[in-house]
Formats: structure tokens, C-alpha cells, sequence
């Protein structure tokens, strides 16, 4: 069979790239061996937000008497969270298949292996499928890493992608690991009644995020009863029975019911015949790709984890709308400059563009705008008081060049950020946008503000202005 573009891998790059390339009205097949959506819908993102609402009810519930509301304590069900959990998942991996569908994408069930920069061979239930594409782009995403002397079992000791499923709640949760995915964790499952405890290599948990935004997590989530223990190595995790022994380098051990390991993920890339068909990676497996997603093979596109350039599905998702436009002759590039991160824990973190570490680094001049969630009249409403905006600007241009947003609500209101640096906004561009009243954005509206020493519900120092 022949198609305009084969796609090698149905998650959130290979299927959105498949819906647009048959609403560009081109002939598209999308190879996927696992469920459509790939970890993201299944084992990652949807999940953890699935069971990450649960965790927000129970924190709910767990302040209601602040709000005149007499619930009683509640109690926690995993099987019926992992239930709601499934449903979810099911709704929107039906979804994708009807939007498939309606665009006239096919979808073919099996094992791909490229043969050569135009074919793809295809195992399927029936037997080998040979396809022959003009263009092909390879979204086959990424794996959970593991650790040698920390043996997965898919009981005792999960993954990131196993978690989700558990049949009971641990009593004792060890998480290896203290980046997004491991805050995540330890927020939902101490939120359940599990007794969380974070072990973490390097020196602070969330080690990409502004250092500020990792002090206020670790303190929000020890104050849940999560334990951290940072700037240490696992030895090693032993299950025996019904417990497992986790060691640390050193000596100290700690005895839990479930291990779960959240130290990253590596690429889907050996195995679907990059070598043969002549495709770069790097040392550590990622496939290279040019700025318009195209790999050292003409005509042959890569987008999402295999790519490496940010792990994230909103990410893999624009990757693939660049690409698939390349298909067709299109001049588009990608941009990761107003890329937004997210952590859903409590408070949440977001952020885009730089972080104040960077600029110093760099040496580039800069001003700072921050203010505080405590005193946003609605924030204060919803007893979210915790939490803190920092915007970034350029002393030289006046651009915003960064933001990091640690409160409820963050991953949702750094949008407006990284809309105002795509349009190379100022603080002073949001200060005369009117935002409306009690609302959280107004926290990035007096963050802007302060940028200029002007934040209405902020003390600061008093300006003159200069008169001719």
C-alpha cells in the first residue's frame, strides 16, 4: 500500500500529526501497536490528572469545615479512583480513534520497522504489511529509565507507567526520584493516606524549576507528611514477602510496600530500524532532528520523546504539526521559546521561557515583578493563599523574558505568559490589558505591575514622578 505519509507511532505527536495531515487533505496511515493516545492518554498525563483530580477532592474535603461545610472524614477507594481512572482513559482513546476516522486517517495495528527512508514493515495479528510512503514520521515516544539494582517487578516495584493501575493503596510509598513526575506522586498518593517518602540524587526536588518554586513545593508537601530525602543515592530494593527493603548508599534503610521508580524516561528508538534506513541519534539514543523536525534522512520527520528536546505531549504535538506541514513543502519551524511547564502538585508550579538562574548565568540584565498569591482577593476566597508569581523582563528591551507561577491554578494561568512573550509583550502591555475582578490572573497583572514598583496590593517603595 502507498501512502503520502506513514506515521510510526500513535500517541500524541503521531495522532494529532495524522488528523492534520488528513485534514490537509492528504492519504495518511498511523502504525501503533499499543492503544491510540500512547503513554500519554494511557500511562501518563491523562492518568495522573485522572487520579490528581481524586487527590484534589480529598484535599477538599479535608478543609471543608473551613468553609462552613460539616462532611465528616472522608475516606479513599483506589479501586473506584483506578476505575474513574479507566473510564477516562476509554473516553478519550475512543475519541481519538472517531477523529482518525473522520479525517480519513487508517490505522493499522502492529509492530513497525522502517526498510529504507520510504517503507515500513508492519507485523500485524494477519501477518507482515509492507507500506510505502512518500514521507514517514517517527513518533514512537519513550520509556521509563530503570535502575540495575532496583529490579521492576510490576508489583512491589513499579514504574511510572504501572502506578496507575495498583489493585491496592500502599501504606508506605518510596519514590525514587524527586522530578515532576515524583512530586506528582508523592502529592496524590499522601493526599490517598499513603505515607509518602521521596528519595532524590541531587541536592532539591524539582531541579528544573526555579529554585524559589522548589523550596515553597517541598515545604507545601512536607507539610502533607511527605518525607525528602535529598542528595542521596539508591543502593538498592529488595522485595521479599509482602514489603520491600529500599537501601540507601550508606546504610540507612527503608521499609515500605511499594517502590515506585520516577527517575525519567529514554527513547523508543532501537528496534524500529534507524540504523538501516540510515537516521542519526545522539549518545543516548535520541533521534537529531533539523528545526522543521526533519532527521538526517530527507523526507524522514521525527517528533515527540524520540526527539528529546522537551518530553512533554503539547510539546510532541506542535513537533508534529510542523512536520507533517513540511510534508507537503510547507516552510514551518518549531520554537521552544514559550514552551510552558507543569507540575500538578500543591500548589502547583508552571513556568515558560527563562528562569531568573539563567539570565544571571548569561549575564543579562533583567527586572523582577512578584507577587503573592496571599494577597489576591480570590485566592484568599478559595483558601489558596499559598504561592507566588515571579516575572522576568529585559532592563534592555522591556520583553518579558520568563515567568514562573507557584499557586493553584498555575499550569492554567501560564498561558497568558507565554502568549506575551510569542507577541515579545512587556509587563507594561499586560498592566493595561484590564483583567477582570476577583479573579487569579490577576496575580500576573500586579506581578507586571511591580516590575515598575506599581503593584497596587503590594507595600513598596514610594515613586516620585519628575516634574518639568
Amino acid at each position: 500500500m502507498v501512502y503520502e505519509v506513514a506515521i510510526l507511532g500513535g500517541g500524541p505527536g503521531g495522532y494529532v500529526g495524522a488528523i492534520r495531515g488528513g485534514q490537509l487533505g492528504l492519504k495518511v496511515c498511523l502504525i501503533e501497536k499499543g492503544e491510540l493516545g500512547g503513554a500519554c492518554l494511557n500511562r501518563g498525563c491523562i492518568p495522573s490528572k485522572a487520579f490528581y483530580a481524586s487527590a484534589e477532592r480529598m484535599k477538599m474535603l479535608a478543609d471543608a469545615e473551613e468553609f462552613g461545610i460539616n462532611a465528616g472524614a472522608p475516606t479513599f477507594d483506589l479501586t473506584k479512583c483506578v476505575e474513574r481512572k479507566d473510564e477516562v482513559v476509554d473516553e478519550l482513546v475512543g475519541g481519538v480513534a472517531q477523529l482518525l476516522k473522520a479525517n480519513g486517517v487508517e490505522v493499522i495495528k502492529g509492530t513497525g520497522v522502517l526498510d529504507g527512508p520510504e517503507e515500513i514493515v508492519v507485523e500485524t495479528e494477519s501477518g507482515k504489511k509492507r507500506i510505502e510512503a512518500r514521507s514517514i514520521i517517527i513518533a514512537t515516544g519513550s520509556t521509563p529509565i530503570l535502575i540495575p539494582s532496583i529490579p521492576v517487578d510490576g508489583e512491589k516495584i513499579v514504574t511510572t507507567d504501572d502506578i496507575w493501575a495498583l489493585s491496592d493503596l500502599p501504606e508506605r510509598l518510596v519514590i525514587v526520584g524527586g522530578g515532576v513526575i515524583g512530586c506528582e506522586l508523592a502529592h496524590i498518593f499522601s493526599s490517598f493516606g499513603s505515607k509518602v517518602t521521596v528519595v532524590e540524587m541531587l541536592d532539591r526536588i524539582l531541579s528544573t524549576e526555579d529554585k524559589e518554586a522548589s523550596r515553597t513545593v517541598q515545604k507545601a508537601l512536607t507539610k502533607q507528611g511527605v518525607e525528602f530525602m535529598t542528595g542521596v543515592k539508591v543502593a538498592s530494593a529488595v522485595a521479599k514477602d509482602e514489603t520491600v527493603t529500599v537501601t540507601i548508599e550508606g546504610g540507612e534503610e527503608i521499609v515500605c510496600d511499594r517502590v515506585v521508580v520516577s527517575i525519567g524516561r529514554k527513547p523508543v528508538s532501537s528496534g524500529i530500524g534507524l540504523k538501516d534506513a540510515g537516521i542519526k541519534t545522539d549518545k543516548r539514543g535520541f533521534i537529531e532532528v533539523s528545526d522543521a523536525m526533519e532527521t538526517s534522512v530527507p523526507g524522514v520527520y521525527a517528533v515527540g520523546d524520540v526527539v528529546g528536546k522537551y518530553m512533554l505531549a503539547h510539546v510532541a504535538t506542535n513537533e508534529a504539526l510542523v512536520a507533517m506541514h513540511n510534508t507537503i513543502g510547507k516552510k514551518y519551524w518549531m520554537d521552544y521559546t514559550t514552551t510552558p511547564r507543569a507540575t500538578f502538585t500543591s500548589p502547583e508550579v508552571s513556568s515558560v521561557g527563562l528562569l531568573e538562574s539563567q539570565l544571571k548565568e548569561a549575564g543579562t540584565p533583567y527586572k523582577v515583578g512578584r507577587f503573592a498569591f496571599a494577597a489576591s482577593g480570590k485566592a484568599v476566597c478559595m483558601g489558596e493563599k499559598e504561592g507566588f508569581v515571579k516575572l522576568l523582563s529585559s532592563a534592555d528591551t522591556g520583553r518579558i523574558l520568563g515567568g514562573t507561577i507557584v499557586g493553584v491554578g498555575a499550569a492554567e494561568l501560564v498561558a497568558e505568559l507565554a502568549l506575551a512573550i510569542r507577541v515579545e509583550a512587556s509587563p507594561g502591555d499586560i498592566v493595561t490589558t484590564i483583567h477582570a475582578h476577583p479573579t487569579l490572573s490577576e496575580v500576573i497583572l500586579e506581578a507586571s505591575e511591580d516590575t515598575m514598583g506599581l503593584a497596587i496590593h503590594k507595600a513598596g517603595r514610594k515613586r516620585r514622578e519628575k516634574k518639568d
